[in-house]
This record gives structure tokens, sequence and C-alpha cells, in this order.
């Protein structure tokens, strides 16, 4: 849980602004309801007006913060986020303090049924929108409701308005935390079934003995390759490597030394082409393939080279017996041409692959 907590902050921090975003209107447009439904304003013209440019300020403020932002992307995450953080105490704070003032002043009934209304709505409003952060929702709803606790309590007013405030705080603080914990548990499932989609995705494409790319991947790769080789007009090379008598090593030795060997033979492979964009790929039995892109027939020649002489010198261990063969291989070099098949350069190279065998194996053939 901890490792998808840090790993998903991003997203939460996010999902925080956009369920916090709407609620600035209706801010501003409860604070013109609170001081004008009953003529408020009229009789507290200073405290009407304190309350309704604090709204407005801090939500203007608010609407240029999540633009800001955006703007600066990762680069000032945490700052950006302390200010975000801020900016929801102090709209919660402006609430709670006009609540507190209205709780003191004689026959403002209405306002005051219509404040709370307004406080009711607005905390059950943050706990939903800040429940991604849970410290969030519960600090929300204490600077909203406290101010005004504390001033009844110290002007000894109103004790069953107290209790209730009190207890309506603490039902809040329940639902943010459990809602808190069924948001993270969503959360972390969406995550752990977004990794199991990419480890199957993974396994698909991963041939099991040597951890290569396996057939089918790498015709999928291929195929793009070649649209856009060919859009691009970049040099594809495929080199097609085959295991000289094998066969011998798994009559005599067994499959599983076979299989070992072949897992060695994958790993020198990949400490050959190395590059991100080279293709690895085991292409059935004991055949092994790679695609390099914008390689010219030159380097592809010396690194096919490169291979056969670090495969020719490698070997397994068995039983205190060194066990090797070597390898062979085609290479083909083409600029695909949107009018024919990726199976092309696979032709090419397979039938450069057979010249090799037919050469007395353990070389390279470059097809003309």
């Amino acid at each position: 849980m901890t490792f998808t907590r840090h790993k998903v902050n991003s997203r939460v921090v996010q999902d925080l602004k956009k369920r916090s975003t709407i609620g600035i209107i209706f801010y501003i447009i409860l604070s013109i309801i609170v001081i004008c439904a009953d003529g408020f304003y009229t009789r507290q013209p200073l405290a009407s007006l304190v309350f309704f440019f604090s709204n407005l300020g801090i939500c203007l403020f608010r609407l240029i913060h999540l633009k800001i932002a955006r703007e600066t992307g990762d680069n000032y995450e945490t700052f950006n986020r302390g200010v975000f953080y801020v900016s929801v105490v102090i709209t919660a704070l402006v609430w709670g303090c006009m609540l507190a003032y209205i709780n003191i002043l004689d026959g403002e009934h209405i306002t005051q049924l219509l404040i709370y209304l307004c406080i009711c709505g607005l905390c059950a409003g943050g706990v939903v929108a800040f429940i991604p952060y849970r410290t969030l929702a519960i600090i929300f709803n204490i600077a909203i409701l406290m101010p005004s606790v504390i001033t009844l309590l110290v002007k000894g007013l109103n004790p069953p308005l107290i209790i209730m405030v009190c207890l309506f705080s603490i039902y809040m603080v329940l639902i943010a935390i459990r809602g808190n914990k069924e948001y993270w548990d969503a959360l972390e499932n969406e995550y752990l079934l977004e990794i199991k989609s990419l480890e199957l995705a993974h396994l698909s494409n991963t041939d099991v003995l040597t951890g290569l790319s396996n057939r089918r991947h790498f015709n999928d790769v291929l195929d793009r390759e070649w649209k856009r080789s060919g859009r691009n007009k970049n040099l594809l090379s495929l080199i097609l490597l085959d295991v000289d008598f094998f066969k011998k090593i798994n009559d005599t030795y067994g499959h599983q030394v076979g299989d070992e060997y072949l897992i060695k033979l994958a790993e020198t492979l990949v400490s050959v082409f190395k590059r991100d964009s080279d293709i690895v790929a085991r292409y059935g039995g004991e055949e092994f393939t790679v695609l390099l892109v914008d390689v010219d027939v030159a380097h592809t020649l010396q690194l096919a080279k490169t291979a056969l002489n670090s495969i020719a010198a490698m070997t397994i261990n068995h039983k205190g017996e060194k066990i090797g063969t070597t390898i062979s291989a085609g290479v083909n070099c083409c600029i695909p041409d949107h009018n024919t098949v990726s199976d092309t350069i696979i032709l090419g190279a397979d039938k450069a692959l057979y010249m090799a065998k037919q050469r007395g194996r353990n070389q390279v053939v470059v097809l003309e």
C-alpha cells in the first residue's frame, strides 16, 4: 500500500483539485445568498462586504493557482500542493468565522438558518471533495465548524446547538475516515489491476525459456517498424541466427542442458545487441532473430560477426565438461517498400542463413 500511495501521489492531487474546483463557484453563490436573502447586508454592511470579498478573493486566487499549477507541472509540485491545501483551509475559516459572527447576533434567525444550511452542505461537500486526503477533509470540517463552537462556548450561548455542531463534526470526520479508506482501496485495486495487465501483456510477448521477445511480439514489432521505416526511408536490418548441431547437444546431454545453453546464448545476444531500439527474439526452437533500425550494412555485419565469435567462445559446464557449439547467421538489409509486406525481409534473411549453412556453418552471409 505504501509503494502504491507514493506512486500515485500526483494522481491523488489531481483528483483533489478536480473534485474541489466546482465548489469554488458555489462558495461565491452561497455567500451572496446568505448576505442578500433576508437583507442581512443592509443591517451588517461591513461584515457582509468583508465576508463576500474574502470569499471572492480566495476563490479567484484558487482558480488562478490551478492554472499556474498546471503550467508549472512537476517542477513545483510540493509547493503548489501546499498552496492548494492552505487555500482550502482559508476558505473554510472564512465561512467558519462568518458563522461564528452571525451566531452572536440578535434577531438574525433567518440568516442563521441560511448559513447553517450552507455550512452543512459545504461540510458534506468538503468530505466528498477531499476524501483522497483524509487530513485535509478533517481539517476543512474543523476549520469551518469549530470557530462557531468556540464562540458559543466563550459567550455561554445555546449549549444544545454546541452539542449538535460537535456531533455533526464528529460524524463528518468519521465519514471522511471511512471514505478515505474506500477511496485508497479502490485506487490500489485499480493500480494492481493495471500492473497485472502489464504483467500479462509482458508474458504474452515474452519467450518463457529465454526471456527474450517471442515470435508473435517480434512479428508485431517488425510490422510496425517496416511501415515506419518505409515512411522515413530508413534502413531496416534483420539477422536470422540458427544454432549449429543443436540436436547433438540435446541428444547427447538431454533437453535440460540444451535449454541451459539456449538461455546463455540469449544472454550473449542481448550483450551484443544492446541498443534500446534493438529487438532480440527467439524465433523458434534454436533459431533467433535480431531487428536493427537505421543501422548500415557494414555495422550490421560487424555486430553479427561479434555475436558469432562470442557464441563460439561460449560454453556451459555440465558435470565437469564444457559444452559449446557455433551459430550461423543470415543478414538482410533494405529500405522497406510500402508495396511489399514485412515477410519480405524475413525471407531474404532466411535465404542468407541457408547459404551460411551450405557454406560450412559458423559464418555470416549478407544477402546481396
